[in-house]
């Protein structure tokens, strides 16, 4: 018994069996994370479906989900920064990051995010509790607010363009994203396996597609230099700062995604160049699984698909042992990200760029067929149609995220 009266009991086959269902989530995050087109709820969904046929406690395969949710957040920025396919949460960061690859800074930038998501787990433990109670506070005045919150967000997004053809490219960009959400985020999913909806031939088609087909006639991804981080730690911190308070925002307030909130984000910083753009999207990823967690315990309210499948499976709210899963898988994630993302850049470099943006194509539309069934390409085709037209305005590609801004504001 120790000094607060709280009894410890060492359980070893407990504590080896806890062990093992988290190597398995950290296993499946770095699936997900690193595989074009899969999203951490995948896995999180379907292991909400087997939950009560694995053979140990239900509350070790919420671990496993948080485990898997927890690396994807931050391996999911390797395969947008090689091949520029991005996880969604990742969509507004994906081209800036693919720029530093191309001018051989990746390595740099695979830190840059490791550090970012870090950051997020370090300023969100002890952010946990006031920012839970300042959300629960003002979550209605935020809520009520909302669409002329992110009515700013896609003004703000049009009027920053640097030309009048880039502004002109960028309301295009906008209206033209918005109705596709409009048409299609609430189409269902008809796949083989539950994905949780049309997000991945969306976003994969929007920011994905069109940087797969100008690799096309590429030179392919050069040699990548040393991995010095060029950024000052202070500067780190702040960007850290601002990505974990904007995937607070997202842990607690429902209908706002971390792309919106990466967006959001991404005003504060876009002066500050790429980097800032993969620390505080980094940042905006991981923070969101911590408050989602929180909120969830605080709430009982699941704000992310990964909370929701946790939910699904009648995991117990045990707060000590769902946040110990989430920070060791932190701490895999951050090894996992700068080991096998160096090999990950290697390769690719290796490979001719042209055939691997072709497999990378196939292996995109056969992902997006498994999981959406043949409507999802169909959405994955128009998504790209639309994601073509910032690139030929010039215009930042940010502005597609009016896919989910739209909607929101207008209560579709």
């Amino acid at each position: 018994m120790d000094p607060l009266g709280v009894r410890v009991v060492l359980a070893p086959r407990q504590t080896l069996l806890f062990c093992g269902f988290l190597a398995g989530g950290v296993a499946l995050g770095t699936v997900s994370g690193l595989t074009p087109g899969i999203h951490a709820n995948t896995f999180a969904l379907l292991l909400a479906g087997v939950a009560p046929s694995v053979p140990g406690p239900v509350r070790y395969v919420g671990a496993a989900m948080l485990a898997a949710g927890t690396v994807h957040t931050f391996l999911d920025v390797v395969p947008a920064l090689a091949l520029g396919v991005p996880d969604p949460a990742m969509a507004s960061s994906a081209l800036p990051g693919h720029r530093l690859v191309l001018a051989g800074r990746g390595r740099e930038a695979l830190r840059l995010s490791a550090i970012g998501s870090a950051g997020a787990v370090v300023i969100a433990a002890p952010l946990a509790i006031p920012m839970t109670r300042a959300m629960t506070a003002i979550y209605p005045t935020l809520r009520a607010h909302l669409p002329l919150l992110l009515g700013g967000v896609v003004v703000v997004l049009v009027l920053t363009e640097a030309t009048d053809l880039g502004r002109l490219g960028a309301a295009l960009s906008v209206g033209a994203s918005g109705a596709l959400g409009i048409l299609v985020l609430d189409l269902p999913a008809g796949g083989l396996v539950d994905s949780g909806g049309m997000l991945a031939p969306i976003f994969t088609g929007l920011f994905g597609a069109p940087v797969l087909l100008d690799a096309l006639t590429g030179e392919g991804v050069p040699e990548q230099e040393e991995a010095n981080v060029s950024a000052s730690r202070r500067s780190i911190a702040g960007l850290a700062l601002i990505g974990t308070l904007s995937g607070a925002v997202v842990g607690y307030v429902p209908g706002v995604s971390s792309a919106i909130a990466a967006t959001v984000a991404l005003l504060a910083v876009s002066g500050d160049g790429p980097r800032a753009f993969v620390v505080t999207t980094s940042g905006v990823n991981t923070a969101n699984t911590i408050f989602a967690l929180l909120a969830l315990v605080a709430l009982g309210t699941p704000r992310t698909g990964v909370m929701v499948a946790v939910d699904e499976a009648g995991v117990p709210l045990d707060l000590p042992l769902m946040l110990g899963s989430v920070l060791a898988a932190a701490a895999a994630g951050f090894v996992l990200v700068v080991t096998l993302g160096d090999g990950y850049l290697r390769r690719v470099g290796q490979a001719d760029y042209t055939k691997l943006s072709v497999g990378v194509l196939c292996l995109v539309l056969v992902v997006i067929l498994t999981l959406t069934g043949p409507l999802g390409v169909g959405v994955f085709g128009l998504s790209t149609l639309v994601g073509l037209v910032p690139v030929k305005f010039g215009a930042r590609r940010a502005s597609l995220m009016g896919v989910l801004l739209v909607p929101l504001m207008i209560g579709v």
